[in-house]
């Protein structure tokens, strides 16, 4: 299990660039920073790392060559302008890369890749066909053809999927903030970084605000939901400055910088990680005390007598949200019932739910085998 002490022995890094840190205020590309991620990147890969970089910057790159005033707002003008910029963002990385010896390839990926279980492993198998050969893979989603159901949702969501699928040490986040903060570092001058969070609870995903920069997509929230992956993945993750010169080395040498989620000590099986984290949550139920022990404790399935709450409008096969009574997710599953009919049945008995529903096409509303705990 990694710590802040020896994130130096991670192997197979991916990580993660955002928009604000590629860009000016202009909105146009910062060279120079871009430059210096490249070297510390391919020092990296030198040293024999896996190294996997996830990035933003195509809608930015495109609205630079297209010379609009502001972000488009609309789905088709993003798409537009990231199939202009993706072309150009790749070239930039290709011939600095280039300069230090390293091999690079683009890989675009949208929510289907994840959905999709035949591409969800296909997606693995390629990926680490071309670590295995030496080559760095530029990934980001792919915008010009993904439309607002289908995407990921910002790239930090993808860096931790990217992360889980690919069985990494370590993701690095890199934003326009520190961290994790007690409160907003902007509006209140005595927040505290915190160093390092060992259990992402309620309160710590309390703390996250909205999205950070005009610019940027993704929050602090999205950046506490990749942990959330990232760490029930057995990945160690970290959130720092991506405006901080030689970021990454601080990082793998132990340096205090950013926050470290600290990774659970068992991973996932593959088909495990794509049932909790490769499908959209359709829905979320509440469970009472005594379901949530037998869930935690007993291995048991999920039965209708320990719901006490149905929340979103989910049917039969909907992956959706397990949470106890405090509010906090527990499980995510594959439900064995719709949310009309679990609404009928919480709180009874499994043989009384024939004489509820007319018929009883399973005892379980999730079963032990379609469940997995993240606490």
């Amino acid at each position: 299990m990694l710590t802040r002490e020896n994130l130096g022995n991670a192997n197979r890094i991916v990580v993660k660039v955002g928009t604000s840190t590629l860009t000016h205020a202009t909105g146009k590309l910062n060279l120079l920073r871009i430059e210096k991620l490249v070297r510390e990147l391919s020092d990296l890969a030198n040293q024999g790392k896996q190294i996997i970089l996830v990035t933003s910057g195509a809608v930015g790159a495109g609205i630079d060559r297209l010379g609009l005033k502001d972000k488009p707002k609309t789905i088709p003008e993003k798409q537009a302008a990231a199939a202009v910029g993706q072309g150009i963002l790749l070239h930039i990385y290709e011939k600095l890369f280039g300069e230090y010896g390293q091999i690079v390839a683009q890989v675009l990926l949208t929510r289907a890749d994840s959905v999709n279980r035949k591409r969800y492993t296909n997606s693995r198998n390629t990926l680490m066909a071309l670590l295995n050969q030496g080559v760095i893979p530029i990934v980001n989603e792919n915008d010009a053809v993904a439309i607002d159901e289908l995407k990921i949702g910002d790239n930090d969501t993808l860096s931790a999927m990217v992360a889980s699928i690919i069985d990494a040490d370590l993701l690095i986040i890199l934003s326009d903030v520190e961290g994790v903060y007690t409160a907003n570092p902007q509006t209140d001058p005595e927040a505290v970084l915190l160093s390092e969070i060992t259990d992402i609870t309620p309160e710590i995903e309390a703390l996250a605000g909205g999205p950070g920069t005009l610019r940027g997509t993704g929050g602090m929230y999205t950046k506490i939901q990749a942990a959330k992956i990232a760490v029930n993945s057995g990945v160690a993750m970290v959130i720092a400055s991506g405006g901080r010169d030689g970021v990454v080395r601080d990082v793998l040498q132990g340096r205090k910088v950013g926050t470290v989620f600290v990774s659970k000590e068992n991973r996932l099986q593959i088909r495990k990680r794509w049932l909790a984290f490769g499908v959209s949550v359709s829905g979320r139920v509440t469970v009472d005390k005594g379901c949530e022990q037998a869930l935690l404790n007993g291995g048991s399935s999920l039965l209708a007598a320990g719901i006490t709450a149905v929340e979103g409008n989910f049917e039969l096969g909907n992956t959706i949200s397990i949470k106890n009574a405090a509010g906090r997710e527990m499980a995510r599953g594959i439900t064995n019932y719709s949310a009309e009919d679990i609404q009928k049945i919480m709180g009874a008995h499994t043989p009384e739910i024939s004489n509820i529903l007319g018929s009883k096409p399973y005892d379980e509303v999730v079963h032990r085998d379609n469940l997995v705990l993240l606490v």
